[in-house]
Order: C-alpha cells, then structure tokens, then sequence
C-alpha cells in the first residue's frame, strides 16, 4: 500500500519545506534559514499562485507591539530566501515580486495536499508559530545610535593610544622594564591596526544602513571578541590618571561590550 505524503511536508523543485519544524532541505540537505524567512516562505507556500500582500505579511509575522522597521526586516527576510533558494527577483523561479503589493510564489508545489493538511494544524498567517523574541523591545534606530556610540568610542580609543604611545612606553617602562616596554607598544600598534579597520567598517556599515550587517557582524563575532576582550585589559594605563576605580569600571565596560554590541545588532538587524 503506498504511504501518503508526511502533513506539513511541501516539496517545490528540489526543496522541501517542513511546516511543523520550520527546516528547509534540498535533496535532502537541511539548508540554513532563520526563522522570520522561513515563515515568509511558509506564507508564500500556503497561497501558491496568488498574491500575499506586504499588510498581510505584517499582520501575521510582525505583531503590532514589536518594535522593528518592518520594510526593512521583510526585505531582508525576502532577500534571505531567494538567496537560499538560487532565486533571482529578475527572473524568479519561485517567488515572484510585485512591486509595492507583496509577493506571489509561481513555483510548482509537488505535494499540495499535504500542504493544505499542514496548514489546518498551524496558526493563522504563516503556517508556523511565531515565537517571541527574547531580546527587549526598542526601537531600532535607538538600537543603532546605541551601537554607533560604541563603534566610534573604540575608534577614539585607538587613535588615542596611538596618539599617546610614547608616554604609554614612558609608564611602561617605568612599571615593567624596557624589554616589556617594548612588547607593550608592539601589542598595543597591533591591535590598531586590527581594530580601526573593522571599526571603519561597522561605522559606515551602520551609517548606510547595511542590510545585511547583522550576518557580517555574526562572522566577525569571534574576532571582535578576541581583540575587544584584549583591549579592555588596556584600562591598566589609565591608573595613574583616572585612578583605580574608573580605570576598573573601563575594563568591565571592555569586557562586555562585546554582548553589548551582539545584542543591539540583533535588535537592530533581526
């Protein structure tokens, strides 16, 4: 006797969408889609053919109390798809672009039966939960001057060590020795000359409002941590000027910043 089609299972070309997991595969392979994509693909699949309007993909993935820029986060989450799908919004295989009404999926659906059984079992609107996000709530140009305080505080911070290198070799070498001294400025024109690029990029990324900066960022995470977290132990040169305890509240300031900045990224780039 031959199986039926799994419910929640949608298959279109070589993929196949599970409503009910929130995974997409192709031949098999799962492929990497966030959440808010996968629903848009999800409420794209469930109206094969027909046009989804922009309100009604903001009515159902983008609740009213969520402080997000909607246009922005559903042009990202679109992008999100037809680059995982192969797609091209010039010539669309599978979801198909109206300017300034919505989006229209016209690829072929192998198993709309258990499309339509899928979506009986799933919340109205794109045919998956929604979950809430635990990140707060705020609005997300806060979100980015927040970040961009951040991004251009360590550019100061970098131009001023190197401004005042030859006194930071003076206390050096006073504090540690002249071989130390030595190793202390090389690691401090080191870590500036790893630092002021990437900080140029974050600041222009975030002045032209790049949209895929929140993915960049979370590559670049493990670099921005290492020399973050490295450059927070500078603090200890600012003692004999600011005294221990603000020089203490630097390095924890140093230590955190770089959650500090993952977070508002997210906030700002969902």
């Amino acid at each position: 006797m031959e199986q039926s089609p799994r419910p929640n299972l949608v298959r279109f070309g070589e993929y196949e969408a599970d409503l009910r997991s929130g995974e997409l595969r192709r031949q098999g392979q799962r492929l990497k889609l966030q959440e808010k994509p996968f629903q848009v693909l999800a409420a794209l699949l469930s109206r094969p053919g027909e046009l989804v309007t922009r309100e009604q993909l903001r009515q159902s993935l983008w609740p009213a109390d969520t402080f997000v820029d909607f246009e922005h986060g559903l042009n990202t989450a679109v992008n999100k798809v037809r680059d995982v799908l192969r797609d091209s919004a010039n010539n669309p295989k599978f979801i198909e672009t109206l300017p300034r009404r919505g989006y229209r999926f016209v690829g072929t659906i192998s198993a709309p039966e258990a499309l339509k059984s899928g979506l009986e079992t799933q919340p109205t609107g794109a045919g998956i939960s929604t979950t809430k996000d635990e990140l707060p709530k705020a609005p997300r140009h806060l979100a980015r001057a927040l970040l961009g305080l951040i991004e251009i505080a360590y550019l100061v911070s970098y131009i001023a060590a190197l401004h005042y290198l030859g006194w930071i070799r003076m206390l050096a070498k006073f504090s540690f020795g002249p071989n130390q001294m030595f190793t202390i400025a090389s690691i401090i024109v080191l870590w500036s000359a790893m630092g002021l690029p990437t900080r140029f990029y974050l600041c222009f990324a975030l002045g032209f409002d790049y949209h895929l900066l929140g993915e960049k960022f979370r590559q670049l995470f493990p670099f921005l941590f290492f020399i973050d977290e490295s450059w927070a132990l500078m603090a200890i040169f600012l003692v004999p000027s600011i005294g221990l305890g603000f020089a203490f509240a630097l390095f924890v300031a140093g230590v955190y910043s770089p959650f500090a900045q993952r977070t508002l990224i997210r906030m700002a780039y969902p």
